[in-house]
């Protein structure tokens, strides 16, 4: 095996467990994913497997050093994309040896790799990254440049073995075509972590973690979903029968409650017609009312663990289920006029964004998609469409409608408030307390969650709250504005989100690489910058 986990726990400096007895194997060469929900510890376990962090308890065992593509990258911009390759050094004594410097030390720090320059400017051009120079500091790159940096070093380093942590966030459609054809061609054992439907389809096994277990599933991820849905179904029959059995259970109960009171009610008419002595008629009624209780003990037993049964049902089959959040419906007629433009463009100084300039229209119900390359003006065109930026030339009529923001950063989101401030803020509603709390509880917020930080929920909760913060607010947007939504949801998280704007009655604006999530909400428009 090339990857195994042997009884693996680990617990927040708080104490809290995050998961624990953890088990698992991926064999050599295997192509295998990671799901869960948000905030289950996908990347905290593939952190440990990297080496990043220690576990609290059990072992990891790789047969190969591990290279590692973080998510989050802002840690690495005082960095040089050298440096986040891992190969600085080794440029730096080999410079010094064509330079003439014939030092020991710089052969040493060489190690006969006399390629690594060459090998890393073909790894930069395959990710088409040969624009940069190897000393350029890394926060002088977009979110797309700073993955593909990583994601190339896997191509100068060859590794046995990969881990990848939602290695398509901010990748174009191109880089993420580059980034499955090269998964697909590797040799090396690979595990990723993503909420990217095409990738995920490419591997041959799924694992799926929860707090004590990891679940393997012998296929890509639309086996994985299929297998969760007939388990689901089977748990919708399970409760079916519960149900049922609880129901002929209870009716038992009154049945023998009501049979015991009339053979009691006959004992005392035969034994007051029989005139029994006292102590005699004293020991048949504590026999038959022990018998009774006994009889009463025993069903209540049977009903309380047939009762315990349905609840364990209940929640497994609400933790499977997919969400769904009605945002309500706009004020505005459909087809009206929201946004109308010829030939605009925006400059940043002398120079205009775009080669050509835009003419386009959108309408109420409109469903439209801005595509183009990171760094484009996506966001820009956005400013321009909602009237917060001005065109520097052409013609942009805005009309008044009202929007509401999602962006794959969840600025809506007050890190310092609790869960129930944060959607008790947006209560524009007036609901009362237990409403709101009804709500959170509704949407998958239980009772324990509502004093949390905001700072500690996961993407999806946050995006799952931002929901809830609409849910509760006065009027329904006109305009649902979503800027790259997916990035950082797990799919389940994911599968919330698109059932919710699938019937969103409104217009959306969409930016967004994740051509799956593209489809299943129905856009129909594009406008393509470059």
């Amino acid at each position: 095996m090339s990857i195994v986990v042997n009884a693996l726990a680990y617990r927040h400096p708080d104490g809290e467990v995050l998961f624990q007895n953890l088990h698992l194997s991926v064999a050599r060469g295997s192509k295998a994913s990671l799901v869960g929900h948000n905030g289950a510890g996908k990347s905290t376990l593939l952190q440990i497997m990297a080496g990043r962090i220690p576990p609290s308890v059990g072992e990891v065992a790789l047969e190969k050093k591990p290279y590692y593509v973080p998510q989050h990258l802002g840690q690495y911009d005082d960095c040089s994309v050298a440096q986040v390759l891992g190969i600085d050094q080794k440029l730096e004594a080999l410079q010094a040896i064509l330079a003439g410097d014939a030092a020991p030390e710089h052969f040493a720090q060489l190690d006969d790799d006399w390629e690594i320059e060459e090998r890393a400017q073909a790894a930069m051009a395959f990710w088409h990254l040969q624009h940069l120079d190897l000393g350029q500091p890394m926060h002088a790159l977009s979110g797309g440049e700073k993955t593909k940096v990583f994601l190339a070093g896997a191509l100068i380093h060859a590794p046995g073995i990969i881990l990848l942590d939602e290695p398509s966030n901010h990748l174009d459609a191109e880089s993420r075509r580059l980034l499955y054809d090269f998964v697909r061609k590797s040799k090396a054992t690979v595990l990723v972590v993503s909420h990217d439907r095409a990738l995920l389809n490419l591997v041959d096994l799924t694992l799926e973690l929860t707090k004590t277990a990891v679940e393997a599933y012998g296929g890509n991820y639309d086996f994985y979903k299929e297998q969760k849905e007939t388990k689901l179904t089977a748990l919708h029959a399970q409760l079916d029968d519960k149900e049922k059995t609880l129901h002929q259970a209870q009716q038992k109960a009154r049945d023998l409650t009501e049979q015991r009171q009339k053979q009691e009610m006959r004992g005392k008419a035969q034994g007051q017609k029989k005139a029994l002595p006292r102590i005699v008629a004293g020991n048949l009624k504590r026999q038959a009312e022990q018998s009774s209780a006994h009889i009463k003990e025993t069903q209540q037993d049977k009903i309380n663990d047939l009762a315990s049964d349905l609840r364990q049902i209940r929640t497994q089959i609400q933790e499977q289920k997919t969400l769904k959040i009605d945002l309500g419906q706009s004020d505005l007629h459909r087809g009206k006029v929201l946004v109308k433009a010829k030939g605009i463009n925006f400059a940043y100084g002398d120079q205009a964004l775009w080669q050509h300039p835009l003419t386009f229209q959108v309408r109420s119900g409109d469903r439209v998609r801005i595509t183009g390359n990171n760094g484009v003006g996506k966001t820009t065109l956005l400013k321009l469409m909602t009237g917060t930026l001005r065109p520097s030339t052409g013609e942009l009529f805005v009309a008044d409608f009202n929007t509401f923001y999602i962006d794959q950063d969840y600025s809506l989101i007050d890190n310092s408030l609790t869960v129930f401030e944060q959607v008790q803020r947006y209560n524009s509603r007036n609901l009362l307390e237990h409403e709101l709390k009804t709500v959170l509880h509704y949407q998958q917020f239980p009772r324990e969650s509502w004093d949390r930080k905001c700072a500690g929920l996961s993407g999806g909760e946050k995006m799952k709250l931002i929901l809830c913060c609409l849910l509760v607010s006065n009027n329904a947007p006109d305009v649902l504005i979503l800027d790259e939504p997916t990035n950082n949801l797990d799919v389940h998280s994911q599968e919330v989100l698109t059932e919710t704007i699938k019937d969103f009655g409104g217009s959306i604006l969409l930016i967004s690489h994740d051509q799956y999530f593209v489809e299943q909400i129905g856009v129909a428009a594009t406008i393509h910058l470059a």
